[in-house]
């Protein structure tokens, strides 16, 4: 019993704080839009009965999910968020993995001093760390201040209101999210392997593609899901960053809920996003596990 209570907690969250939410979500993107509190049909009424729930099912229909494919902007968003999403994580990946390898390769007794400079972002607000980058990116921000006093450049450059900006803002924004688990499994792996790597007559850029790149598989791939899944709904950076052509599904999400009010279109966007997410890892964590009983 003791065990089933300890498993059942994270269940539980799971089912009030995801399920649930999801079930309201899902509910209202197959109604109907109405100017009415709140602004959707029907309205799931309990009170009578059995007839209720057969009037609230009688009237759900896939109105909603044949206009989202059918028009092009909400396809094109979807196509636009995955591609900046898995551009941005790859990026992210670059700049994280070399700092995760000196931190784990870093004296033990400052181990804990870097991981805190890591975090340390994250005591500052989410939406100040983003204005910031506003006042450094723009024509007339501290970068294009920098390039032109060393001589680098003889005009401002354009970077606000750019994919470019919204690129540079996912990195930041989202860099220890890679940098932990990466560090994780750097800081795992036994020195003596590459040492015996070495002493086989392997130089270190072998041993490094043939030993620690395989070990580290796990937290780059951990990384890679912690980076690219929120980046695809992201609505902050591309709003405040990026410009009238960034076209994103956050965006696109946030503006047919608050502006166009229209919650079962932005309902049935929300549940279409959250599966182009899900089905994908599901898969691949399906195959991962075939992978792992078939070598045992």
């Amino acid at each position: 019993m003791r065990r089933w209570y300890l498993i059942s907690i994270p269940y539980i969250w799971l089912v009030v704080f995801f399920l649930v939410p999801f079930l309201i979500v899902l509910k209202i993107s197959f109604s109907q839009t109405a100017m009415a509190i709140p602004p959707y049909i029907p309205v799931l009424d309990l009170s009578r009965g059995i007839d209720g729930l057969k009037d609230f099912f009688s009237h759900l229909s896939f109105d909603n999910y044949r206009f989202i494919f059918s028009d092009s902007l909400y396809i094109n968003a979807y196509i636009s968020s995955v591609k900046i999403a898995a551009i941005a994580t790859f990026l992210t990946l670059l700049v994280a993995y070399p700092v995760a390898y000196g931190m784990a390769r870093a004296p033990k007794e400052w181990q804990p001093t870097l991981v805190m400079l890591v975090i340390l972002p994250f005591w500052t607000s989410f939406l100040i760390r983003v204005y910031a980058w506003i006042g450094i990116l723009k024509k007339e921000g501290l970068l294009n201040l920098l390039l032109m006093n060393l001589g680098l450049i003889s005009e401002p450059l354009t970077i606000m209101n750019t994919t470019t900006a919204v690129y540079i803002g996912i990195v930041y924004s989202y860099l220890p999210f890679m940098i932990l688990p990466l560090y994780a499994s750097l800081e795992k792996i036994n020195p003596s392997l590459l040492e015996a790597a070495a002493d086989l007559g392997s130089p270190p850029i072998r041993s490094f593609w043939q030993v620690t790149f395989p070990l580290s598989l796990p937290g780059i791939i951990a990384g890679c899901f912690l980076v690219f899944i929120p980046a695809v709904g992201e609505f902050v950076i591309p709003d405040l960053l990026g410009g009238s052509e960034t076209l994103m599904i956050g965006k696109t999400l946030w503006t047919e809920f608050f502006s166009n009010r229209d919650w079962p279109v932005s309902s049935a966007v929300a549940v279409i996003l959250l599966l182009v997410l899900v089905i994908p890892i599901v898969l691949f964590q399906r195959s991962q596990q075939t992978q792992r009983e078939a070598g045992a």
